[in-house]
Formats: C-alpha cells, sequence, structure tokens
C-alpha cells in the first residue's frame, strides 16, 4: 500500500509520498512512488501514484512518450508540449488506457483488478498552477478552493490534520509541515506506509523546483516533528477536562437532557419491546 498526498495553495503546491510497496506479509520492498519532469523556465510537473506497483510503473514508462493525435505546432501532443496542465493530464489519462487496453484482459484472468490512482500536478508558463487527480479509466478531477488537497492510498490516517489546517492561504512552509504530520500519523497507524519519504515543496511561478528531499530514519527535522507531535497531542489531551458523571464541578456538565433525542433505553425484560 501507499500514501500520498498533494496540496495546492495561492503560493505554490507541495507533493508528499511513501515508498513502501506490501505484496505479503514477507514481501515488503521500497519503491518510490513520486517523478518530477521539469523544464526550467517552461514547465514543472509532479506525479504520484498509488494502487498495482506494476500498472503505476507501466503508465509512468508510457507518460514519457504517449502522444495524442491532435497537433501542437505541428506535433502531437505530449506532456512536454502541451500548452495547459488540462491537456498534460489528457495525454496521462491516455496513457493509463493505452496500458488498460494491453494489460488488463490477462490482469483479470489472473484475478487481479486494474488498479492504479494517480495525483498530478505542477504548472505550465502561461498559465497558473493546476493539480489533478487520476482514476483508472483515465477520467479525473481538479483541486478547487474548497478542496486543495488530493491524497491516493491510505488517506484516512492522515486527513483529519489536513481538514483542521489546510486553506488555499496557507503558507508552503506551513503547508509542507502540515503533510508530514499527515504522514506522521499514517505511518504510525498502518505497518503498509513506510518510509523514506519523497516531498517536494514548488514555489509559485518558478516552473522549476530546488526544494526537493529524500526523508528516512536518521532525518532530524522529521525525527523532531514525530517526537513533538506525539508530546503535543499528549499535552492537548491532557488539557481537556475528564468527564463528569456524579455532578462533580465543572462548567461543562456531560450528562444534560438532549433538545431533540431520548437518551439510550435500556432492555430489562424479554417481554419489552425494542420500539
Amino acid at each position: 500500500m501507499t500514501y500520498c498526498v498533494a496540496i495546492k495553495l495561492n503560493a505554490g503546491l507541495v507533493f508528499l509520498s511513501d515508498s513502501r510497496t506490501n505484496a505479503g506479509l514477507d514481501q515488503i520492498s521500497t519503491f518510490r512512488k513520486m517523478i518530477v519532469y521539469e523544464q526550467p523556465g517552461e514547465r514543472f510537473m509532479v506525479l504520484l501514484s498509488a494502487g498495482n506497483l506494476s500498472i503505476s510503473q507501466s503508465v509512468r514508462e508510457i507518460l514519457q512518450i504517449e502522444q495524442l493525435k491532435e497537433k501542437v505546432d505541428g506535433e502531437p501532443l505530449t506532456i512536454w508540449n502541451a500548452k495547459s496542465m488540462f491537456d498534460a493530464a489528457r495525454v496521462l489519462g491516455s496513457a493509463i488506457r493505452h496500458v488498460h487496453d494491453r494489460d488488463a484482459a490477462s490482469l483479470k484472468h489472473a484475478g487481479v483488478d486494474f488498479n492504479v490512482s494517480l495525483l498530478f500536478g505542477g504548472q505550465i508558463k502561461g498559465e497558473g498552477m493546476r493539480l489533478f487527480q487520476v482514476y483508472a479509466a483515465g477520467n479525473f478531477i481538479e483541486a478547487t478552493l474548497e478542496t486543495p488537497y488530493f491524497q491516493v492510498g491510505e488517506s484516512k490516517y492522515g486527513k483529519p490534520v489536513l481538514d483542521r489546517v489546510i486553506t488555499p492561504t496557507t503558507p508552503l512552509d506551513e503547508a509542507a509541515k502540515c503533510a508530514l504530520v499527515s504522514m506522521d500519523s499514517t505511518l504510525k497507524s498502518n505497518l503498509s506506509v513506510g518510509l523514506p519519504l519523497d516531498l517536494v515543496v514548488y514555489q509559485a511561478d518558478q516552473f522549476q523546483s530546488d526544494k526537493v528531499v529524500c526523508i528516512d530514519d536518521d532525518n532530524p527535522y522529521f525525527k523532531m516533528l514525530h517526537g513533538s507531535w506525539g508530546q503535543k497531542l499528549r499535552q492537548v489531551f491532557d488539557s481537556i477536562e475528564d468527564p463528569m458523571w456524579n455532578g462533580g464541578q465543572t462548567t461543562v456538565p456531560l450528562i444534560v437532557p438532549s433538545s431533540r433525542n431520548r437518551a439510550l433505553r435500556k432492555i430489562s425484560t424479554p417481554d419489552e419491546k425494542l420500539i
């Protein structure tokens, strides 16, 4: 399994992925889930993948050479000459369908679903930054002001902190920190997600980035974040008052009449009706 998150902000983009692939308890390997496509001054794109590893690797390989029939300046449309991220996402969708047409029937015969989920974002000169979530059918949706981030893979553990922190106006470094906390929460709760991590931070209108880092067990910042996050969570938890059941001194009583619902009913004899 894996966990990938991509965040679109007014200030730029943040991409984070783990690198664990799990094919059974004794079949755990490390494969990178992120790839960066960069033409300095012209375009910057990042692809994150989750799902069946053979499918995602095939999609990444074919994306390098995939062409659509329509022309751009007399040449077939590719991710390298697309004038918009929307068109680049269309090329990615075509690459997925290419792999599906080639492999899906054989995979189904072997009892394997065609399973791949991708995040694809970046900026091409002449337009603003864009971020897409691309599905196994090659179709995709785009991040909006209301939904400024996407996740693929084991998303449930890292989602709460993103929901509470991330808005389009969040600063880039703060969003990178939030993404790492989201990943740390996932690492803590799910063994199918693991180090090392790949983190890329892109500043709007730069069309390149040197904020690219691989984070392993020895990374001092991630070790600090892991320890601090657990410690601060415990401190916040301890600062919340325990529920009072026996009418003790409190300004926030637990046992109060509900304005809309009755208290849970107890059944004490076999003859009582549930309703």
